[in-house]
């Protein structure tokens, strides 16, 4: 072989690498060209989505929930701003070291934001009411991957009072319990979505807020006064404690509107950390707890005999303490022999109601009951209301006949009791009860409005006369509920100390139901109020457990109202036979 042709093989050689190199690289150019073509066209949008979620977060909060107000425009729930901290654990650096860091900041103990912070999650909330102290201290420490997030906390600023009738909601802002759960369509915000834009360092340089419409919640204005409110409250807790009673709970109420002044339990707890307290404690009782009424449901035994035509100057029997109907024995606290229509009301007798019920017999009795609207919910705008149990007449036994006229064998709500006492003093005609007067915009404008409705005459107008009568003679210094009578008011009322049905399904040696329930002043009624201890230890009647807390109620929220004195009937009588008729 001689140099020519070397060197021609040499060229042809060195042509073949080249084409073999150029083959190489034009390969890689149509993989490159075809990767660059598949992932800038192919896979386009979801790798655009996948790094703006690098970058670009979109948050989602609700707006501020509306404040709740008393009648006088008292504020009784607020909503105050929060910051909520949440965190990226896949973007956070030795979490052990973080959580040492920063739990001292944040309230929250080292092993538990730790444990948080390490969860194999895109996201996790470390502080959702975190305070703005907390949220700066944060920030200042420079630490990447947390979010701050603003919101809302509801804040309950009187803190126990009327807690069972505000009730309380969730971290969440969504309401659970009482009014906040009730007209939770109203009080709640819409949502609101923050876009969030983050560097590579993830620092925020610009966010936006996108609202949707009626992004603020709607405020309540309700029926409740405050202060009486307090003065239920602290009469009852103090009736409550002397007593060594299980619980209670008071109501007020205007008659004549149907509007709910006050309704009070003890115990009760305090919304802003109710997860602290029992359950039972949390439900609003006097709506949904039914309970035997006891002898206070003698004034509606006395209107039924009244609206059937019987005369009230009838004179009863009352057998000496003891008499026996339908196979079983009823008994008087106190023998009696002949008392009066009135007399049976004054005193009490179960006897005398079971005897004026025989008269009038079961249907004209059912049939009065569920006009006073036993049996059947009020309609309160309160969640969970009980209808109570009234059975219909024709399955009454002749012993049902008998004690339903005394209250046994019948139950009802606190809100029934009130509303149907509250018919009598306002002249037969029967008011439905509300507890929130309008709801309204953050700017003041009326959205909603709950006036009073009336739900028609249950008794006549006579008949409503002679029942206040009646109950003013139970509150006379002979009568059961003497107790009950502020200085210088006069008062028309009944009490009522029912037997609690015990485990054995009898009234044998059985726990009691003190009651107090009536309205004041007899004329120009201002107020109604119900009083209800339930398991009193140190007396177990109405007359001495539940009726000085209606009186203590009763005194002092017409001091705070400035309702003028009236001189009491009695002393009025006392001047004159004294001949000091202007003392």
């Amino acid at each position: 072989m001689n140099w020519t042709e070397t060197g021609k093989n040499r060229i042809k050689g060195r042509n073949r690498r080249i084409l073999v190199i150029g083959c190489i690289f034009t390969v890689l150019y149509i993989v490159v060209g075809f990767k660059a073509f598949y992932v800038q066209i192919v896979q386009e949008a979801s790798l655009s989505e996948k790094a703006a979620r690098e970058y670009k977060k979109a948050i989602n909060c609700k707006g501020r929930r509306g404040t709740i107000y008393d009648v006088n425009m008292k504020e009784l729930v607020v909503s105050a701003r929060i910051i909520s901290i949440g965190a990226h654990p896949k973007r956070i650096d030795h979490p052990a070291r973080i959580a040492g860091e920063l739990a001292e900041y944040l309230n929250i103990s080292q092993r538990s934001l730790r444990r948080r912070l390490s969860r194999d999650a895109d996201f996790v909330w470390v502080e959702r009411d975190a305070s703005p102290l907390q949220a700066d201290a944060l920030r200042a420490s420079d630490i990447r991957g947390f979010e701050f997030i603003p919101g809302f906390c509801r804040v309950y600023p009187n803190q126990t009072l009327a807690a069972q009738v505000l009730g309380f909601s969730g971290v969440d802002g969504s309401g659970l319990e009482g009014l906040e759960y009730y007209y939770d369509d109203y009080l709640r915000g819409n949502q609101r979505q923050w876009t969030i834009v983050k560097d590579a360092l993830g620092r925020i340089f610009h966010q936006e807020a996108k609202s949707q419409p009626d992004y603020e919640g709607k405020d309540l204005v309700l029926t409740i006064d405050s202060t009486i409110q307090f003065i239920a409250e602290m009469a009852l807790e103090t009736a409550v404690k002397e007593n060594r009673a299980k619980s209670g709970m008071a109501v007020v109420m205007v008659p004549h509107t149907g509007a709910i002044q006050a309704i009070a339990h003890y115990p009760t707890f305090d919304p802003n950390s109710f997860g602290s307290y029992p359950k039972n404690t949390w439900r609003n009782r006097a709506i949904t707890d039914p309970f035997e009424p006891g002898s206070a449901m003698k004034i509606f035994m006395a209107a039924a005999a009244l609206e059937s035509g019987l005369s009230p100057q009838i004179v009863i029997d009352c057998e000496n303490g003891s008499y026996c109907t339908g196979g079983r024995v009823i008994h008087d606290t106190h023998p009696y022999e002949l008392l009066t229509f009135k007399e049976v009301v004054k005193f009490s007798s179960n006897i005398g109601a079971a005897k004026i019920a025989e008269k009038i017999g079961p249907k004209r009795l059912y049939d009065t009951l569920r006009g006073f609207g036993f049996g059947e919910k009020t309609g309160i705008d309160c969640p969970g209301e009980t209808s109570g149990l009234l059975r219909h007449y024709q399955g009454w036994r002749t012993i049902d006949h008998a004690t339903i006229s005394f209250g046994q064998g019948i139950s009802a709500s606190a809100i029934q009791l009130i509303s149907a006492v509250s018919a009598v003093a306002n002249q037969g005609i029967m008011m439905k009860p509300r507890i929130v007067k309008a709801i309204k915009e953050e700017n003041g404008s009326v959205v909603k409005t709950h006036g009073p409705e009336s739900r028609g005459r249950v008794i006549s107008v006579n008949t409503a006369n002679i029942l206040k009568e009646l109950m003013f003679s139970a509150t006379s210094e002979e009568g059961t509920g003497s107790l009950a009578v502020p200085h210088d008011y006069t008062v028309c009322g009944k009490t009522g100390t029912a037997q609690k049905i015990n485990s054995r399904g009898t009234y044998e040696d059985c726990e009691y139901t003190a009651v107090f329930v009536g309205f004041s002043p007899k004329e120009n009624t201002e107020m109604a109020v119900l009083v209800v201890i339930d398991e009193p230890k140190k007396h177990h009647y109405g007359g001495l457990v539940a009726a000085p807390a209606f009186r203590k109620i009763v005194q002092e929220s017409f001091d705070y109202l400035d309702i003028a004195p009236q001189r009491n009937r009695r002393q009025y009588e006392v001047a004159v036979k004294s001949g000091k008729k202007g003392a």
